[in-house]
């Protein structure tokens, strides 16, 4: 994608505070990247390296990847890899999958296996302890997926246990409320990807347009294939929100889809965190 059409890359930098975070990881530093949809249009390579020195540049204690590294065929995966894998983190690298990363039958393992071969771990309705048991971080199977149970996991946890929630799609948030989550970091939006200011993403104005479309042509058009409409609660296009108790985040991501992106640049996020 050239960069006149996806827009510079922008780097959001935001501290989180945690209740009963331990002093140990105080000021520990957290890079989010979301999205890259790398298969040779939608992310540059420019843009990807550019994006992989910022997040070196942060010196970051854990880098988390949230989702969607191909856009349908997982052969390019393969080409990421060669990439991420110059990624540096003290405490590790984690990644969970998105809806694109499933399209294929075989696309869950080949993915998963290029990226725990470079190192990155991942999460797949598992429980990880980079910090140790005071602070887990789960990874949730994609929304979509047939396999997506949070009870299953969360219910793992003791609710007075600090964690951190990766979960592709932000519309989970809502059903993650059952359960404590001090932050839980999305991707999937794009942002919305044309942002028209003072009133959000455009996209969730064409709803009612685009569902007078055949489905047949709908399919044809990236951001409206089927009935979901990437999410349903465009209120947390990106960004920083409260979802009751709980924290979410939402990366813009990476990769750009014609016909390119508007006042919602791509993004890497770096978190701090801090005890509140």
């Amino acid at each position: 994608m050239h960069w006149l059409l996806s827009g510079p890359l922008s780097i959001e930098k935001l501290t989180v505070k945690i209740a009963d975070l331990p002093a140990s990881l105080q000021g520990k530093k957290l890079v989010q990247m979301s999205d890259f949809h790398y298969d040779g249009w939608c992310l540059s390579t420019a843009m990807l390296k550019r994006a992989i020195a910022v997040s070196n540049q942060a010196e970051p204690d854990l880098v988390l990847l949230t989702g969607d590294y191909v856009n349908a065929n997982p052969k390019p995966i393969h080409k990421l890899a060669l990439h991420l894998k110059n990624l540096q983190s003290r405490a590790g690298i984690y990644a969970i999958l998105g809806n694109h990363d499933l399209c294929y039958q075989q696309s869950r393992g080949e993915i998963t296996e290029a990226l725990n071969n470079i190192g990155i771990k991942v999460l797949w309705n598992e429980i990880a302890y980079p910090f140790g048991s005071v602070l887990p971080l789960v990874g949730l199977a994609d929304f979509y997926s047939r396999e997506f149970n949070p009870v299953a996991v969360m219910n793992h946890l003791e609710n007075h246990t600090p964690r951190i929630v990766l979960s592709h799609n932000p519309d989970t948030a809502e059903l993650l409320q059952t359960w404590r989550v001090d932050l839980q970091l999305s991707g999937h939006t794009h942002g919305g990807q044309i942002v028209i200011p003072g009133f959000g993403p455009a996209l969730q104005y064409y709803k009612k347009i685009v569902r007078k479309i055949p489905k047949k042509l709908r399919r044809r058009i990236p951001y409206f294939r089927g009935d979901k409409f990437v999410v349903h609660r465009w209120e947390w296009g990106q960004g920083f929100h409260k979802v009751g108790k709980n924290q979410l985040y939402i990366n813009r991501g990476l990769g750009t889809y014609l016909p390119g992106r508007l006042f919602c640049p791509p993004e890497v996020t770096v978190i701090t965190l801090q005890r509140e």
